[in-house]
């Protein structure tokens, strides 16, 4: 009997312990936090009171279209076509697969496209943003002045070879003046445009290079090397040529002469 009670005792302690350590650290622990309310957002279609607010949803709609295209717009309008197929020419012509990296080559075409068109851009900000922002003009207004100074932009740029090639697919009669050229017609005529000038000087970028691994390829053929590939016995001497004769000021003052 005496040891069955003390086996008892035994089993009692730890459990008056648990007991006591857990009340103690409900004392301790903080007073649960109000939950927190989120707000909800909910989109819906309700009935119209007035025409002006199906106005005004259509005009939210069609600016949320319109920044949805704003890259493609941004870059196919601009001087960045030209920029970036140049760069990528330079790059394989050089035989560097990877080097400098997309970043690089994507980067320093769009700094040199806003460099390209910072009076334009600044034109626009003058005639078309500021009054508008000022409430001096109609959102109808600064519209046309942007694409006004765009459309000018642009004309000093396209080929008369492309203007033509579109307005003779749509079938329309022959234009008497710039005004009589839609901008959906010059837009394409403005890339095309871009992409054959920036053909013509990818070629021209690559005559020399192209030397360099005739001249290699030759030599190791003479040198009975003809298992070595002559691009990996190249590359240094294009790497070598394109320093010396400071081929990134050439490439870069070259596109930017080409806008002018």
């Amino acid at each position: 009997m005496l040891a069955s009670c003390e086996g008892r005792r035994s089993l009692l302690w730890p459990l008056i312990f648990f007991s006591i350590l857990f009340s103690f650290l409900s004392a301790l622990s903080p007073e649960p936090a109000a939950a927190v309310s989120l707000p909800t957002v909910s989109l819906g279609v309700e009935d119209a009171s007035s025409p002006a607010q199906v106005s005004t949803a259509l005009q939210v709609l069609f600016v949320l279209t319109i920044l949805s295209v704003a890259p493609a717009i941004l870059l196919m309008t601009t001087a960045f076509t030209r920029i970036v197929i140049v760069l990528g020419f330079v790059r394989q012509a050089m035989g560097t697969q990877s080097m400098p990296p997309n970043q690089i080559i994507i980067g320093l075409s769009l700094f040199l496209t806003f460099f390209v068109m910072a009076p334009v851009f600044s034109d626009i900000n003058d005639q078309a943003l500021q009054p508008y922002l000022k409430e001096d003009i109609s959102q109808k207004t600064a519209l046309e002045r942007t694409v006004k100074s765009m459309r000018r932009f642009m004309f000093s740029q396209v080929h008369e070879e492309e203007l033509q090639l579109l307005i003779e697919i749509t079938g329309k009669d022959q234009p008497r003046n710039r005004r009589d050229i839609s901008t959906t017609i010059l837009i394409p005529a403005f890339m095309l445009s871009e992409l054959k000038l920036a053909f013509q000087m990818g070629f021209m970028i690559y005559i020399p290079f192209l030397v360099i691994d005739m001249i290699v390829a030759s030599v190791l053929m003479s040198m009975g090397m003809m298992m070595l590939p002559p691009v990996i016995i190249s590359m240094p001497f294009k790497l070598l040529l394109f320093v010396l004769v400071d081929g990134w000021n050439l490439i870069v003052g070259s596109l930017m002469k080409s806008f002018s």
